[in-house]
């Protein structure tokens, strides 16, 4: 899957997938989520991150089901795609389609003019996070390094 269009491992950088997250929210999430973007990427607003992600969960979850989300937006001011992955400590309240909390994010962000390839994107995480046997080594990596190995490499 991963030589389809974009690859993971050229949207998503060590710095940007952590393990063991906390959050109480699925507010509280999206605003780390957002502080650490823009921690890493200095072009992008914390609070444009913030709004454009809550503004996008407003219109429907991203709760894709069994306990996975792809928080995703376009940003006005982002010049390439920049992708974000998370385990949390614990399961989140999330609105999923299937109502069971979330324990596993994938942040999609990408610039406001990338319509079709946002979408394409979108259909490849989904793919991706479809299958069951990658989701439970993600969930038992015990490090952020092994996390991004796992994800890149699969």
């Amino acid at each position: 899957m991963t030589d389809n269009l974009v690859s993971i491992k050229s949207i998503l950088s060590p710095e940007l997938t952590l393990t063991g997250v906390p959050g109480s929210s699925k507010k509280r999430i999206l605003e780390q989520i957002s502080h650490l973007v823009a921690t890493n990427h200095p072009n992008l607003e914390e609070k444009d991150v913030f709004n454009n992600l809550l503004n996008r969960e407003r219109l429907g979850s991203t709760g894709i089901g069994q306990g996975i989300a792809i928080p995703h937006c376009r940003l006005e001011e982002s010049q390439q795609v920049i992708g974000a992955l998370l385990t949390l400590e614990e399961k989140v309240p999330f609105d999923a389609i299937d109502n069971e909390p979330v324990d596993m994010l994938f942040v999609l962000l990408v610039p406001k003019e990338a319509t079709s390839e946002h979408l394409d994107l979108l259909s490849q995480l989904a793919e991706k996070f479809n299958d069951a046997d990658l989701c439970k080594k993600l969930r038992s990596c015990q490090d952020s390094a092994e996390l991004y190995k796992t994800i890149v490499e699969d």
